[in-house]
């Protein structure tokens, strides 16, 4: 197995954050120094950091319904984590993406490296889905300006679909994920995000998992 492969099935990071490692000199087999593309046996000895990282003795990937006021972190500075909603033997699982503290909803979470990168890289283009409360009601002229592409400081944003259920509720679509993208794009027209909910990421789906509460997939 490639040293990179190793490492993102062991941490939950990416081969190319891996890639990383091991080109800063912070990867370590059996006492020497990694070089990028080699190959490791299970007798093999990696250590990152001073740590030694192992592989998991098997794979595993939840869906959580991540109630609001959690962030996704394991240090919450003071605030709840997703963490105290899981029993301690899924503690070692990462969130794939992020919901941020006031945003409910679907959350993948995983030990699986490799599922986690194919989830959030760019190429795969993974279809999220949103319900979204506003705080008051979006004009059809700013509908057309959100699905034509609205300019933020890290670029525009353009949402897939854009679908009213009622006056305040709407259903938002998007490939992409940046930091807090649904509540800047709206902001930047005046609007304030009341309640941001996802419902699907790529191929899972919230259904009728209960508010807090988690499932394996």
């Amino acid at each position: 197995m490639r040293i990179n492969r190793y490492i993102a099935l062991s941490t939950g990071m990416s081969r190319r954050a891996a890639d990383k490692l091991i080109a800063s000199g912070r990867i370590k087999i059996n006492n020497q120094i990694a070089i990028m593309g080699i190959d490791v046996k299970p007798a093999d000895k990696i250590i990152l950091d001073n740590t030694p990282i192992t592989l998991p003795n098997k794979t595993l990937t939840i869906m959580l319904n991540k109630p609001t006021g959690y962030v996704c972190s394991r240090d919450g500075q003071g605030s709840k984590t997703i963490y105290d909603l899981l029993p301690k033997d899924l503690h070692n699982l990462k969130p794939v993406g992020r919901l941020d503290k006031d945003s409910s909803g679907l959350l993948i979470m995983t030990n699986d490296g490799e599922l986690a990168n194919k989830l959030t890289h760019p190429s795969s283009k993974k279809e999220k889905v949103y319900e979204v409360i506003l705080d008051r009601s979006l004009t059809n002229v700013d509908i057309a300006k959100i699905r034509s592409g609205i300019l933020l400081e890290d670029g525009i944003s353009k949402f897939d679909k854009v679908f009213r259920i009622s006056a305040l509720e709407f259903r938002v679509t998007l490939h992409e994920g940046r930091n807090r993208q649904i509540r800047r794009t709206f902001s930047a027209l005046g609007y304030n995000v009341t309640k941001l909910h996802r419902t699907n990421f790529g191929e899972y789906q919230l259904g009728l998992l209960q508010l807090g509460g988690c499932k394996v997939v």
